[in-house]
């Protein structure tokens, strides 16, 4: 659980001061809703695209019909010129149309349910609270004291950068910012065309509590590679959880800090004032198995119902060696009386054996064997 209160700290880095943490940092942190919900807010900033309906159909071509021995494309009519005859409008034609080609009337654009978004900011804005999110993001925030980070309002007051940078680097956020300009990578492909010479990663954000656009604390931390700036009355899941993944490493004014109860209202408030319920899980205990062990819960279930058992089947005892043996219980021990009487019995005197008279005029005359490399006549 988290802390009930964060420390303030000053533009030289000191504390001075304690803030109550709001409610919305006990939130559910749900990444299936944050994941959903992001893919579908970013595509709304997409911009139509699509091929020139009529490229490819340019020609006056109509097939030829079957009876000529040639495919049933459509052919540029005409003559007098090699384009005549030729293949026109299919996809395997030269200068045909492509095969479904990308149409300007696509659904680009997704519908997000307003509960669903504010429940993925509410679960964006608990995760900036976990340290370990943090760090697993890739934020370097070794050097800061406390996540939560809250500075004070003086901050929203900044004119020069070079005063957003002694911030950062008295709170110890600065090490963050260096590794956004160390990520500088060149972009491959088509992207260098249209304006993403270079990739970065994303440094610390920002938020503010003035509700003017143009507010002298986000120009000072305008001209920062990688830091966002923001207002907390507009807090985008674009920003809080770029790529979909939780733990953005959030720096709080103290007046944005103490409004976040007036944008995100606990369960216990009764006057919201334009504030939002946080989203409440349904189950306030995640181990299934220990809530179904509960005595009170196993006082309300039914008993549990015994299987039925299954009927023996049905053997005939004259085919069937198991079941006669069930009928007659003497009869397993009386074949084996037999079968042993039988084996021990002692055999029949029948006398000595005659020999039988050796008669070699009896045996036929064999043939004598023909000589390797001899011919054999035949009658």
């Amino acid at each position: 659980m988290a802390a009930k209160t964060v420390s303030v700290h000053t533009v030289e880095g000191k504390v001075s001061g304690n803030v109550p943490l709001p409610a919305v940092f006990n939130a559910p942190i749900r990444h299936d809703v944050v994941r959903i919900t992001h893919t579908n807010v970013r595509k709304n900033a997409r911009q139509a695209y699509g091929v020139k309906i009529t490229a490819g159909h340019e020609y006056s071509a109509e097939s030829w019909g079957t009876g000529r021995a040639v495919a049933r494309i459509p052919r540029v009519s005409g003559g007098g010129s090699g384009r005549t005859g030729q293949g026109a409008f299919g996809n395997m034609c030269r200068g045909g149309r492509m095969f479904a080609p990308n149409k300007t009337f696509r659904r680009w654009h997704r519908r997000v349910n307003k509960k669903q978004r504010r429940y993925a900011v509410a679960s964006a804005i608990a995760a900036s609270g976990q340290t370990a999110l943090v760090l697993a993001r890739g934020h370097k925030i070794d050097n800061v004291d406390e996540i939560p980070l809250v500075v004070d309002d003086a901050v929203e007051s900044f004119k020069k950068t070079k005063e957003a940078v002694a911030l950062l680097k008295a709170i110890g956020a600065y090490t963050d910012v260096q590794k956004v300009l160390a990520s500088r990578e060149r972009n491959g492909g088509k992207s260098k065309w249209r304006g993403r010479t270079w990739s970065l990663k994303r440094g610390p954000m920002v938020v503010f509590a003035n509700s003017k656009g143009s507010q002298p604390g986000r120009r000072a931390f305008h001209n920062l590679s990688g830091v966002t700036s923001a207002n907390v009355h507009y807090l985008n899941l674009l920003q809080l959880a770029p790529g979909g993944h939780l733990g953005r490493f959030v720096v709080w004014t103290k007046s944005a800090f103490q409004h976040l109860d007036k944008v995100f209202a606990g369960h216990s408030t009764k006057n919201l004032n334009g504030a939002h319920y946080i989203p409440r899980a349904i189950l306030s205990t995640a181990d299934i198995g220990k809530v179904l062990a509960d005595q009170g819960v196993q006082k309300a279930l039914r008993p549990a119902k015994v299987a039925p058992t299954k009927a023996a089947p049905s053997r005939n005892p004259l085919t069937n060696k198991a079941a006669r043996r069930q009928l007659l219980p003497g009869l397993a021990a009386h074949l084996h009386n037999q079968s042993t009487a039988k084996r021990t019995a002692p055999k029949p005197h029948t006398g000595p054996k005659k020999k039988k008279a050796k008669n070699s005029a009896a045996k036929p005359a064999t043939k004598a064997a023909p000589k390797a490399g001899g011919k054999v006549n035949k009658a």
